[in-house]
């Protein structure tokens, strides 16, 4: 078996022989954050994984994960910590899945200090604490210069039914997303949010046409407010301007809208009025940025600001 990647304090084997694309690799990386959280404690474990959708073909892998022994002790008892099912209680099975995933846990000047489940990062006590992950927002555009805004699906554990940008995740603590260089690592992870919220395969959405402009550091607590959940990260603003097709994950989305700047003004007057709930992060974007970047979209090199932290 050759070795894929390596996570904070494992180390992950396929005895697939060819070269996994970004968004089989995270797959990967979901089922084997499944696969130790659901055998903590062990040495080494084994777990076939199904590849069907992302391959051409059906293909099976099998994946060994075998325990390192140099993560960090911090790291350790902050997951045996944190596992109060009762946290969860009454929530979507498939989202409660998803919050094994492993995120990118940062200082505030976006450096790599360690990783943690999704959960940890998004619990309250631990952002009070100070606890940050990297996370992106992608703006797509149809060639007619119309944002496309999702709602997020009720189902959603965090801001559940609230409109938002065309997609908001994490890139994961395996290699090929934690890759810095241009920002390679949060373009694979935005290229497989994409497809797995929205349907729209990788081939539409070429790494290179994805424009990192900058990165923004906010925090927000739960809404509807639960005292449990919150955010706590530094998001990579990323633009495309493509059409594409679109094949909605439900679990994931609840409704999808192209809007024009008029449009999307008019809605956010009116959000309020007409009981529409707007994501924290996807409101301070609006009122500090936005229409700026979206009135350059023929020159968004022109828009960079790379070096910058932008603290809301």
């Amino acid at each position: 078996m050759k070795q894929l990647f390596r996570s904070v304090g494992f180390s992950v084997y396929s005895n697939y022989s060819k070269v996994l694309p970004p968004r089989v690799s995270g797959l990967l990386c979901y089922c084997v954050n499944h696969c130790r959280h659901s055998h903590s404690g062990t040495k080494s474990t084994t777990l076939e994984v199904k590849l069907n959708r992302q391959c051409n073909s059906p293909t099976t892998t099998t994946v060994r994960v075998s325990q390192n022994h140099n993560r960090p002790l911090f790291l350790r008892k902050m997951s045996s910590s944190t596992t109060v099912d009762s946290l969860l209680s009454g929530l979507d099975q498939t989202q409660i899945d998803l919050l094994k995933e492993e995120c990118i846990l940062l200082d505030e000047d976006d450096k790599k200090i360690g990783s943690a489940s999704k959960k940890d990062c998004h619990l309250l006590e631990n952002i009070e604490k100070g606890m940050l992950h990297r996370a992106f927002s992608v703006f797509l555009f149809n060639t007619d210069g119309k944002l496309l805004l999702q709602q997020r699906s009720d189902a959603k554990i965090t801001y559940p039914g609230h409109y938002t940008n065309t997609c908001c995740s994490h890139p994961l603590n395996f290699e090929a997303e934690l890759d810095e260089a241009e920002a390679i690592g949060v373009r694979r992870a935005a290229q497989r949010k994409l497809y797995h919220e929205l349907g729209i395969k990788a081939s539409q959405l070429p790494l290179d046409e994805f424009n990192y402009l900058t990165r923004i550091h906010y925090k927000a607590s739960n809404v509807p407010y639960d005292g449990k959940f919150g955010e706590h990260e530094i998001d990579y603003i990323l633009f495309i301007q493509r059409d594409v097709e679109l094949d909605v994950n439900e679990n994931e989305v609840k409704s999808v809208k192209y809007v024009s700047q008029e449009e999307l003004k008019e809605f956010l007057d009116k959000a309020s009025s007409e009981g529409n709930l707007i994501t924290p992060w996807f409101k301070l974007i609006c009122d500090k940025f936005l229409y700026n970047w979206w009135n350059n979209l023929k020159s968004l090199q022109s828009q960079q600001d790379r070096g910058t932290i932008h603290r809301l």
